[in-house]
């Protein structure tokens, strides 16, 4: 178990207006509504999400990393938790051509609206109970979603990571804190987080779900 940094690079060429985040909105609003994890959050105004997320070939140079690091090869079965659009997987796809791909998303329209290239690979589902045997995926990932589970379905989802996962081939990124500056811009720009922990309560909860894979974070600095 490592703390492996893939995603920092990429999240901090974003510049964010904290304070204009809870100020020009209702927040409450926003949160609602990006909750529902629908057109709104993926395509719609910034306030409500991603402010449209569409493929830009961003998720490629983190695809290599990953599979030098991880020594991903042709035949590997390959799963994404909280997979979005299956950007990341198609990236994958492309850095270790023959290997084969799932990802699974709580939101329809992510789904209905992924790269085509993997969309058939892709489906709706719970993080915390995956539709997969013991040990069937030789690397999983989930960036970027397990934070949005309540404190009460999140070790099921950390366990089922384990689960359904061999060996230490796995890796899973939240959002966290290092300071109180980082805590307070977390708390000012996340909209859809209900697991709100630092970085040592995040270990915590890993070496408490029986998890034996790598781990990473992004900070709101």
């Amino acid at each position: 178990m490592a703390c492996i940094d893939f995603v920092g690079a990429l999240h901090n060429r974003t510049k964010r207006d904290y304070v204009a985040r809870v100020t020009a909105h209702d927040k409450a609003e926003c949160s609602t509504i990006a909750k529902a994890y629908g057109h709104d959050y993926w395509d719609g105004e910034r306030h409500h999400g991603y402010g449209g997320y569409r493929y830009d070939g961003r998720w490629l140079p983190i695809a290599r990393a990953m599979a030098e690091h991880y020594g991903l090869e042709a035949g590997h079965r390959i799963l994404d938790v909280c997979c979005g659009k299956g950007y990341l997987l198609h990236e994958l796809t492309c850095a270790v051509p023959g290997v084969e791909v799932a990802g699974i998303d709580i939101s329809q329209y992510a789904i209905d609206n992924a790269k085509e290239e993997v969309k058939p690979f892709l489906r709706v589902g719970d993080a915390a109970s995956l539709p997969w045997a013991d040990q069937s995926f030789d690397f999983v990932v989930s960036l970027g979603g397990l934070h949005n589970l309540p404190i009460s379905r999140l070790f099921d989802g950390v366990r089922e990571i384990e689960r359904v996962g061999k060996g230490g081939r796995k890796y899973i990124m939240v959002e966290s804190w290092r300071n109180e500056r980082e805590r307070m811009n977390l708390l000012y720009w996340q909209l859809t987080c209900e697991s709100f922990h630092d970085v040592e309560n995040w270990e915590w909860i890993y070496r408490q779900s029986g998890y034996r894979g790598d781990w990473g974070f992004i900070f709101f600095e």
